[in-house]
């Protein structure tokens, strides 16, 4: 199936790109989300209309989370958690955790969260990757600790 992007969308591209993608995943995903609309004439003309007012949204939508990095960049976040006597938590430390500690501070969702090595399960200091925008990461750091 093929679609207009409206959004950048990691690993298929750019505002205004035609992408064939599996009819699930536009049905699902794309569509519904405003990402993406079908690779038809009228909505080909419709875009080009509108291509200038979706890149100066896209523009804007930018900003805004580089804005977000920046009160990001650098910080650490202290999270305690119940740990044995060797530094192994009794559970672990997820997104979800991860996120709430995060946003006393500023505001993060569960989904920006990227743990590339799964869950937490020891204590520690760690380096955790904030995907504010599909184009701006940033790093912060975090330390769990045992209650």
């Amino acid at each position: 199936m093929e679609v207009i992007l409206l959004d950048k969308v990691n690993k298929l591209g750019g505002i205004g790109d035609l992408a064939v993608v599996k009819p699930g995943y536009a049905r699902n995903f794309l569509i519904p989300n405003k990402k993406a609309v079908m690779a038809t004439k009228a909505n080909l003309a419709s875009f080009e209309e509108r291509r200038a007012e979706l890149e100066a949204q896209a523009a804007e939508r930018k900003a805004a989370a580089e804005a977000r990095a920046q009160t990001l960049e650098g910080k650490t976040f202290k999270i305690e958690a119940n740990a044995g006597d060797e530094g192994k938590l009794f559970g672990s430390i997820g997104t979800r955790d991860i996120a709430e500690a995060i946003s006393k501070e500023v505001a993060v969702e569960k989904a920006e969260i990227r743990l590339p090595e799964g869950a937490i399960r020891h204590t520690g200091s760690f380096e955790i990757d904030v995907q504010v925008h599909p184009e701006v990461l940033v790093t912060v750091t975090l330390e769990v600790a045992a209650q």
